[in-house]
């Protein structure tokens, strides 16, 4: 029970660091796990940018509370050009919802490596309308400062 609670412990400290948000160029970001909380009123996105750190977990809670159907498609540009020409009239992947009118929608995306990712509303004359954003990845120094090694009875190998 001590090794569960340690590392629930951990897993706390975790999520706190991913929560850090700075407006100086995002120092302070760690990775970790995130909740970000998106409401769309008035075909609009109550965020326009975020920072990040690159191996952050974030859950996006998107609220609509407008009277018609929106969709929060989070990725690259390949990403973003290949939903705006598809045909796909649901979104139910991680990073791609289909969020209908008045309901509340979770996805959950990893952010895997440094870079410029959007997110968008691609329903017809959404994204003309301004229903996109930006998300600067930022890249992440080591968790908790450690160096991995490895060890073998008797002896440690630095790296």
């Amino acid at each position: 029970m001590a090794v569960i609670a340690t590392v629930v412990a951990a897993l706390g400290i975790a999520a706190g660091a991913g929560l850090v948000a700075s407006a100086a160029g995002g120092a302070g970001l760690r990775p970790g796990l995130r909740t970000i909380a998106v409401t769309i009123h008035f075909s609009r996105f109550s965020i326009s940018h975020l920072d990040v750190a690159e191996g952050t977990l974030a859950t996006f809670v998107v609220r609509n509370t407008d009277p018609i159907d929106h969709e929060l498609i989070i990725g690259d540009q390949a990403v973003q050009d290949a939903v705006e020409r598809g045909t796909e009239l649901h979104h139910n992947t991680p990073g791609q919802i289909s969020v209908p009118a008045g309901s509340v929608v979770t996805t959950t995306y990893f952010f895997a490596q440094p870079g410029a990712l959007f997110f968008a509303c691609h329903l017809p004359g959404h994204l003309l309308y301004g229903m996109h954003g930006t998300i600067t990845v930022r890249g992440a120094p080591h968790s908790f400062g450690l160096r991995p090694r490895w060890c073998h009875i008797g002896r440690s190998h630095p790296l």
